[in-house]
């Protein structure tokens, strides 16, 4: 709701901050991987920054850095490290492990401690240091610790230093309010109306009236190259095959079919199973006496109730299953009852069992013969999926022997598949959202990770029995778009751009002429362009709320601007220009007793208790000293770009 009241932008980057704030070590075992990084050491010192009497090394940013990005590429797969450093990741992680290396530093000056058990508790809940019954486990958290090389001490401090932020921080923010008038006038704001006018000056009502020619085109599509760039482009070359590809398996011997019988002879034996219906009793005189009562015609059920027990069913009992549940004698004593009667009272180590034989299943069994088609199958296709395994890796010897795709297709039969051009986000080159057929999209990433055409590669397409050979038929890197491809663009573009300056110049004068008091419309006709009839607005700040999180940027201005006014700016796809006028602001009016208000105090209570928070950071932050070292977060910045 406060959305529109308050310009509090919380970008990715700052919440990465906040993940970097809460702990490094725990946000690296729920997924980033920060080993690889090698930042020790490098130009410009092992430091980038001191804090009182502790210091960041160049090293800890740099594992930081690489945490926060691998992080973001999961929500952007094509972000580059290049990208993310340019947009200030570098500066914002710093300045979280900055504040949370303080933090620790003041709480410790100040009396403040954070305890070993508490620590325990919290790495107890990290889920990559659970075994698989949910419980931490000591030998997954050493494992991956020395998988990531990490201390034991390391992961401490750094859930130290985690936790003693925590305790400085909630009790600043918590509870904090706002007074209820002010409340009700920021609430009396979503009521508010405005009215006004947009117009639109595009940049082609001034444009050249010729078209520009080859060479003012060819001038402009080379001056404006990166408009124009078309994505990276791979096309895959591709065969499939399974089992049916191979062509001579031996028919299973006489000799392996006996084998595989007598391997499963207890499958092929004669079986029988039960189902029962059983009361466990404390001692045996009670035991006989129930089983009397329904040996005697009464409903087990019945005869449990009346004594206050329960019955259990357990279907399918073969002798072994119930020795091991019950016990031998009571196994025994079941597989002598027929069915319908009850066995004699035996004894296991938990009581004194009665049980009710329901069902009597009985398997005859299969003889050799019997069981001979079954048998024939099953080995049949245990040996195709050898043979196929067999295949796959020749097929892997003769590509790291340098043997190509064709040689490989060509010696199974298959025939070679190519793709469509493929983009690294797997689509298809020139069809927005369209995706390639399975097996291939599968393939996308280890393509773009090829380093040049022609490198045959072996992958699963369906584990162990269904497999693909590719390799990357074409490169073609990113680059402009032929011009004669686009040319009624770049054409469309060269007269926007040459009418850009001529527009702006308009839109002054309309501007110079509202300030006169002249009317919006007869501004406009003063241009002696055509241009398209103003655009009037008569709307609310909840309407403006309801179009987020893409409010237009015209009407934001709108609501950012005084009674009486007028401004201007460039239109989002640069086409020309918009001036806004503003006629008329009604203010809202809202009543104490509405149900805004409190929801309005609650907001603004929890923005303020935010920036409680930040101001107390900020303090410690100076109470404590920083120095950061210019040189060293240089060198890391350049070791994460790889100098470029």
């Amino acid at each position: 709701m406060l959305g529109s009241l308050r310009s509090i932008i919380h970008s990715r980057i700052g919440a990465l901050i906040a993940l970097v704030f809460l702990g490094l070590i725990a946000l690296a075992f729920a997924g980033a991987d920060i080993t690889g990084s090698r930042f020790g050491g490098v130009a410009g010192g092992d430091r980038v920054a001191t804090i009182g009497g502790a210091r960041i090394g160049t090293a800890d940013l740099g594992k930081a850095m690489t945490n926060a990005f691998e992080g973001e590429r999961q929500q952007n797969p094509q972000l580059t490290m290049k990208d993310f450093v340019a947009a200030g990741a570098l500066d914002e992680v710093l300045t979280g492990l900055v504040d949370r290396t303080a933090m620790m530093e003041w709480g410790q000056t100040h009396g403040m401690a954070v305890s070993d058990r508490l620590v325990d508790s919290e790495i107890v809940k990290i889920p990559a240091f659970q075994g698989p019954d949910g419980k931490f486990n000591e030998n997954a958290y050493k494992q991956l610790l020395a998988q990531k090389s990490l201390t034991d001490k390391m992961v401490r401090s750094d859930i130290a230093q985690g936790l003693m932020a925590r305790q400085l921080l909630v009790p600043a923010s918590f509870g904090a309010t706002f007074p209820q008038s002010a409340a009700v006038r920021y609430a009396s704001l979503l009521k508010e109306r405005r009215e006004g006018a947009l117009a639109y000056i595009p940049a082609l009502a001034f444009a050249p009236k010729e078209p520009a020619s080859d060479q003012q085109l060819g001038a402009f599509y080379k001056a404006n190259g990166a408009r124009y760039m078309v994505p990276e482009r791979r096309t895959i070359r591709y065969a499939v095959f399974d089992e049916t590809a191979i062509k001579d398996v031996p028919a299973p011997t006489e000799a392996e079919i006996q084998q595989r019988y007598k391997l499963n002879a207890a499958v092929y034996a004669p079986s029988e199973t039960r189902d029962v219906t059983q009361v466990i009793l404390t001692d045996e005189a009670s035991a006989k006496a129930l089983a009397a009562e329904v040996a005697a015609g009464k409903p087990i059920d019945a005869a449990a109730r009346a004594r206050g027990l329960s019955t259990s069913k357990l279907p399918g009992l073969t002798p072994a299953t119930l020795a091991s549940q019950a016990s031998k004698a009571v196994a025994d004593a079941v597989f002598a009852t027929a069915q319908g009667k009850v066995a004699a009272p035996a004894r296991s180590g938990i009581g004194w069992h009665v049980i009710r034989v329901d069902a009597i299943t009985r398997k005859p069994g299969k003889t050799l013969d019997q069981a001979r088609p079954e048998l024939v199958a099953a080995l049949t296709a245990e040996k195709r999926k050898t043979a196929l395994g067999d295949v796959s890796a020749k097929i892997e010897q003769q590509f790291e022997s340098g043997t190509g795709l064709a040689d490989a297709v060509k010696s199974l039969g298959l025939a070679v598949q190519t793709s469509e051009p493929l983009q690294a986000d797997g689509t298809i080159f020139g069809k927005p959202g369209v995706k390639p057929i399975p097996e291939v999209a599968g393939l996308v990433q280890t393509a773009f990770a090829m380093e040049r055409e022609g490198q045959p590669q072996l992958a699963e397409a369906q584990q162990g029995t269904r497999f693909v050979i590719f390799d990357v038929a074409r490169i073609e890197p990113a680059a402009p778009a032929p011009l004669a491809q686009i040319r009624e663009r770049v054409q469309r573009d060269w007269a926007i751009d040459a009418g850009t300056a001529k527009a702006k110049a308009a839109s002054d004068g309309i501007l110079a002429a509202l300030k006169k008091d002249t009317s919006l419309a007869d501004a406009l006709k003063a241009t002696g362009a055509a241009l398209p009839a103003p655009n009037p607005i008569a709307m609310s700040r909840e309407q403006l709320n309801g179009m987020q999180p893409r409010i237009p940027e015209a009407l934001g201005l709108m609501f950012a601007m005084a009674q009486g006014t007028a401004k201007r700016l460039q239109a989002p796809d640069k086409s020309g220009w918009i001036v806004v006028s503003l006629a008329k602001v009604i203010p809202g009016v809202v009543q104490p007793n509405d149900p805004i208000v409190p929801a309005a105090a609650r907001e603004l209570g929890t923005a303020l208790g935010r920036e409680y928070a930040e101001a107390l950071r900020a303090a410690i932050r100076n109470d404590i000293g920083v120095k950061r070292n210019e040189a060293g977060l240089r060198a890391v910045r350049t070791q994460l770009v790889g100098g470029q």
